[in-house]
């Protein structure tokens, strides 16, 4: 059996959605204040690209944006534009960490993500869709907009925005959580929630001789300031760590991750197949639904782990680290097609040239998934 060519990792692009005044642009500025020392890139509303760095000022982002005119970004740009932006982002130099689209809120979020999986550029992947709500207003808008219930069954995080607004924040996150499709549904005021839950934060050590968002506010973090209830982001989410010293199975594993449960958000790391690939560790980026595995060889002189961080809201943890306890193998030998599970998650450059972009298919899959849309994964 052939084995995937390695390749390097490849930047997140994660979709932020959701309908006008549901509070994407207080979220992604969030991000911006409290991303450490993480670089992000994002096309907003109705512009172009736009670099943003995070010792940059939200907002003032200058004469660094790029005007599309119709202000609808999925009736602006074709897949091919949407790529040219994405091309500059993805720069080697620009030393991007995470690409964040924030879309008009009249736009459509299935035809952005039919974009990104159509994209043909090598340096980036989908990222997931997040959509954005405001709980005041939730009713309304569904009133209003009755495709918001379609849009929540594409998200694969939902954000109930303001539901320090509300007196029944508690019937509307039931209400989301009825209309999502295993989305993981996390509240929030003010659009606090963890960066974590969308990309991995660097320290800000590593950005040495450059200010940082998080040095700017110290004086709210030590004073007293208005963000004094950043500190609590973390009660809104489960993580597991896992470490294995022994081989994963493929086929286990891959039961697992097509079963994994609802609010299981996501899953990072690398996972050793042991005989199955004894050149390569696999480094693995599921996000709601959307699933891919990147191969690369192995550290020289790196103890061969399996190191997986699970993310998600309201998941049984002990439950979870039991399933994964089970994908353990201690066998000597491979069978011969146990890798056709997880190969199918990884995308060959001399091969795949792009997803079915009438079906939101991935070589064959949905979001990287199996190809039955409404299934697992």
């Amino acid at each position: 059996m052939r084995q995937p060519s390695p390749k390097a990792q490849q930047i997140p692009v994660v979709v932020l959605a959701g309908f006008l005044g549901s509070g994407k642009t207080t979220l992604l500025n969030h991000l911006l204040h409290h991303s450490g020392g993480s670089r992000i890139g994002a096309i907003v509303n109705d512009f172009g690209a736009i670099e943003i760095d995070a010792m940059a000022v939200a907002g003032a982002l200058g004469d660094s944006t790029v005007s599309l005119g119709n202000g609808c970004l999925c009736c602006a740009v074709d897949a091919s534009e949407l790529d040219q932006y994405l091309e500059r982002l993805a720069e080697p130099s620009l030393g991007i960490d995470v690409i964040v689209i924030e879309a008009s809120g009249l736009a459509e979020p299935q035809e952005l993500v039919r974009m990104l999986l159509a994209s043909e550029h090598p340096g980036v992947v989908y990222g997931g869709l997040v959509e954005v709500v405001d709980a005041a207003e939730f009713d309304a808008t569904r009133s209003r907009h009755p495709e918001i219930d379609r849009h929540l069954a594409l998200a694969d995080l939902v954000v109930v925005n303001k539901v320090d607004r509300v007196a029944d924040g508690d019937r509307v996150l039931g209400l989301v959580r009825s209309l999502v499709d295993r989305a993981a549904v996390v509240p929030a005021s003010y659009g606090r929630i963890d960066p974590e839950f969308l990309f991995d934060c660097r320290p800000s050590e590593e950005r040495i001789g450059q200010l940082s968002f998080d040095d700017l506010h110290d004086h709210a973090e030590h004073g007293g300031g208005q963000d004094d209830h950043a500190g609590h982001l973390h009660d809104a989410y489960d993580s597991l760590s896992f470490v294995s010293p022994q081989p994963l199975d493929p086929r286990r594993l891959m039961q697992f991750l097509d079963s994994r449960p609802e609010g299981l958000y996501r899953i990072k790391g690398y996972v050793d197949f042991g005989p199955y690939d004894v050149r390569n560790r696999y480094s693995v980026h599921a996000v709601g639904r959307f699933l891919r595995f990147y191969p690369e060889p192995w550290p020289a002189g790196e103890e061969r782990l399996t190191q997986l961080v699970l993310i998600g809201a309201g998941i049984d943890a002990p439950a979870l680290r039991k399933q994964l306890d089970g994908c353990r193998s201690d066998a000597p030998h491979a069978d011969e097609h146990g890798m056709w599970g997880v190969l199918r998650y990884v995308r060959d450059p001399d091969e795949d040239h792009g997803p079915d972009p009438d079906g939101l298919m991935d070589g064959g899959t949905t979001h990287g998934g199996p190809a039955d849309p409404s299934g697992p994964v």
